[in-house]
């Protein structure tokens, strides 16, 4: 701990770089002034400086410095912060102080909930190709009494650049790399009554080859790994008179995939598995399936704002709609037992959400001491989807063992949520250097969910909840570049109803890993703020403790169940019903405790030469909690899986429970608790019209236990660097960058899982009869492969950025 203390020196991520251009306080963005930051995490302008809680700030130049183009590098300098997108194409996650999200296991409400233009959306939405972006601030820890919704960890809030009134300009960016990737944004400001009203025209296409896996049998008809993002946004701004401005944004994002799941062979961790018929390494990048996964995602989104003055106050509304349509196949076939054949299962996802918030908060501070937020939010999302499994049915051994058909089973999942919550915070200022700030939100949830297979509901059920959650910070300023704070808040997140267990025969154990009471949390947090040396030093750090009741802890790898289906016969009627060998990340409801530290420090060496770093120290652990585990031998720890169990043995293992449970005190997340970004700049001016510079960004992140009960997918410490080089115009009108990302071609399998597995049912053969085969069964059967699912770093790159930016941009 003492060796991590050393390096932990600060606590708000400022960058690390002084920023080149001035901000405009019209466009409403927190850019940079005198290498000042301004956010609005408490629903106003503040320096970043001023406000008593840990936030990374991700501006508009960062991300085109440091060439970002999907949002999730945004974590390559958010230490702490892991971000991902369920392979489905459904949604997305975020990952932050010690604990995960998974978007099947946590409902509609996150852990770390996104926000675009102050309104609450969909992480899937976000998570998505970079464009027009004004500022992304990521705050850590509780949130509700000011933002939206409700979120235990934090929250992340994207704000995509606003039209100017005054001035045309516009911008051109356009990204090439050596692995087949085409990036090509632009955006157009027009004022159409200059000082009165203006919009703003962004879009993107862009055209990648994913994470480069490919399949290893092209005989089927494989072809290469691509994505495809086509994107468009237009944004109105109306400001009639001096005390209202009216504001509206339309976009349609729309994005393709093909894709195929990494695989290597599990003799490559453990010398005692079989040998793979061909090996396959992790380095390989190579897959299995013929069947390559395939994504279609729509998503529109409208979002509209009213702010009015009156009498030294703001009266906001803020109001978002957004829908989006999902369309995914994948194989079902993991062992690839029948190659060639369409054995698959396709989902189909069509969501909504609407939301408005009214607030109301001071200009001016009232009576020289006093800063005030109240407010009230509502929300209505409704997400049904639709997933067709496809189970294959075998030929007798005798007959070859082919395909002999396909039994098709539809799952309809249908869910909505209702959430209305009143809010408010006040912050008093005891003369110029304390404060004390405060607030409540009560919060009242409904929602109701149902399972439909094959036409017969399995599932109906909802809740009816309301909670009250709060926040209290104190700060002290001790000298005007020096501030010190002390907060506190608590969250609340319904219980949930989890996902992907589709047994028309679910046990009372396993109900309980599928419908869990509501999570509640509470956090305390201390830290101190702190500029030396003219401003030329920022040093920051923050340690907090968090304890969870109720926390969903999804297993990361399949956990073996007795699952029965509708039994049918070969005309497809139900005839009975079966049972099988099945896998499913069920959910337990546990105790968690997360004890953290995060800090940066970030030294402007001199005129040429700046460099930062940030890190982040966060251990969460599950203590004494009962979770869903794989355990044949019935001695309560969780087993080290190598293959699928028979049904006879199952059975016997779990009897009528369907499944095992464990109590464990382990790890509650599954990313590293330490991890730290290192950034610097050196520039030279060549001339009075010409800078040149070299850039480095660094990531490291420690080892890690992807799963705590699988011993073979633990993952070493690794570092990632970035390298940039180029020319640009000192006003910020042109630049040309050469980069190499992943600069030494570090591979590391971040996650694996247990030996992938094949279901399917089995014909028997009974005799003859007039030379035809008498055809018995089905048995349920499974076949375990010799290759786990792996995902990796992300393959090096050398590529060339060129920009170009005239009038307001």
């Amino acid at each position: 701990m003492g060796k991590i203390c050393s390096i932990l020196l600060a606590s708000t991520s400022l960058g690390a770089f002084p920023l080149d251009a001035a901000a405009q306080s019209r466009d409403g963005l927190a850019v940079a002034d005198n290498d000042i930051i301004i956010v609005q995490a408490r629903r106003r302008d503040e320096d970043v400086q001023d406000v008593p809680a840990v936030i990374d700030t991700v501006t508009a130049e960062k991300i085109a410095k440091l060439n970002f183009r999907d949002f999730k590098d945004v974590q390559t300098i958010v230490p702490g912060l892991q971000l991902s997108s369920d392979p489905s194409g459904v949604g997305g996650s975020a990952k932050l102080r010690g604990v995960n999200f998974d978007v099947t296991a946590s409902g509609f409400n996150s852990t770390v909930e996104f926000y675009l233009n102050d309104a609450p959306i969909a992480a899937g939405v976000v998570l998505q190709q970079l464009f027009d972006v004004g500022q992304i601030e990521v705050q850590r820890g509780p949130q509700g009494t000011l933002r939206g919704r409700a979120s235990p960890s934090g929250s992340i809030a994207v704000t995509t650049r606003k039209p100017d009134l005054y001035a045309i300009g516009g911008t051109i960016d356009m990204t090439a790399n050596d692995i087949g990737t085409l990036n090509n944004k632009a955006a157009l400001n027009l004022p159409i009554i200059e000082g009165l009203a203006a919009i703003r025209m962004a879009g993107i296409w862009d055209e990648n080859e994913g994470d480069r896996v490919r399949p290893l049998d092209r005989s089927y008809g494989g072809r290469d790994p691509y994505s495809r993002t086509k994107a468009g946004r237009i944004s109105g701004l109306l400001q009639p008179l001096d005390w209202l401005k009216l504001e509206g944004v339309y976009q349609r994002m729309k994005r393709s995939s093909i894709a195929y799941d990494q695989v290597a062979s599990f003799s490559e961790v453990n010398a005692d598995a079989p040998s793979s018929p061909i090996y396959i390494g992790t380095k390989d990048r190579l897959s299995i399936l013929g069947v390559p996964r395939r994504n279609s995602q729509l998503y529109n989104i409208y979002n509209w704002r009213t702010e009015a003055i009156l009498a030294g106050q703001v009266l906001i509304y803020q109001g978002q709609h957004n829908n989006q349509r999902v369309i995914g196949r994948t194989s079902a076939d993991a062992a690839v037992i029948f190659p060639g054949r369409n054995v698959t299962q396709d989902t189909v996802s069509r969501s909504k959400s609407t939301s408005h918030e009214v607030r109301v908060q001071n200009e001016a501070r009232l009576f020289d001491v006093m800063d005030y937020v109240f407010g009230f939010f509502d929300q209505r999302t409704n997400s049904p989807t639709r997933l067709t499994r496809r189970t294959p049915v075998r030929l007798p051994t005798a007959l070859g063992g082919g395909l002999a058909t396909l039994v098709e089973t539809t799952i309809d999942r249908a869910g909505d949520s209702h959430e209305q919550s009143f809010f408010g915070n006040l912050t008093v200022h005891l003369g110029q250097s304390t404060e004390v700030s405060g607030g409540l939100r009560r919060i009242d949830y409904i929602s109701h969910n149902a399972l439909v297979i094959d036409g017969r509901t399995v599932a109906n059920d909802g809740q009816d909840a309301g909670k009250w959650i709060y926040a209290a910070s104190l700060k002290h300023n001790f000298t005007p570049d020096l501030m010190l704070y002390a907060s506190t808040g608590s969250s609340w997140r319904p219980g949930i109803n989890v996902v992907g267990d589709f047994n028309i025969a679910p046990s009372n154990l396993e109900r309980s890993f599928l419908n869990l009471p509501a999570e509640t949390s509470r956090s305390y947090e201390i830290g101190f703020k702190n500029i030396m040396l003219d401003g030329r030093l920022r040093l920051n750090m923050t340690a907090y403790h968090q304890k969870f009741d109720n926390y969903p802890y999804r297993a990361p790898n399949g956990v073996f169940y007795v699952n029965t289906l509708a039994a049918r016969n070969a005309e497809g009627q139900v005839v009975g019903t079966r049972q099988e060998v099945a896998t499913f990340n069920f959910v337990g409801a546990v105790p968690v405790t997360v004890n953290g530290l995060e800090g940066d420090v970030s030294f402007e060496a001199s005129r040429r030469w700046t460099l930062g770093v940030t890190a982040s120290y966060s251990l969460g652990k599950i203590k004494n909690g009962s979770i869903p585990c794989n355990d044949l031998d019935r001695d309560g720890v969780p087993d080290v899986v190598t293959s699928a169990p028979t049904l006879a043995s199952l059975q016997a293992a779990v009897g009528a429970d369907n499944l095992a449970t464990c109590t464990v005190t382990q790890r509650s997340a599954f990313q590293s608790p330490f991890s730290a970004t290192l950034q610097t700049e050196y520039r030279v001016p060549f001339s009075d019209r010409v800078d040149g510079y070299v850039r480095g960004l660094v990531a490291y992140n420690g080892r890690s236990q992807t799963d705590p009960t699988n011993i073979y997918d633990d993952v070493g410490a690794y570092a990632l660097a970035n390298l940039y080089a180029g020319i640009r115009d000192p006003q910020g009108r042109w630049e040309v960058s050469l980069f190499a990302k992943n600069l030494f071609e570090t591979v590391k399998a971040l996650s694996r899982t247990d030996p992938l597995s094949t279901s399917y049912q089995q014909l028997g053969l009974g005799g003859f009869q007039n030379g035809r085969p008498i055809l018995t069964g089905p048995t349920s059967m499974t076949v375990t492969s010799t290759y786990t699912g792996v995902t990796t770093t992300p393959p090096r790159e050398f590529g060339i950025n060129v920009r170009y930016a005239f009038g307001g941009r």
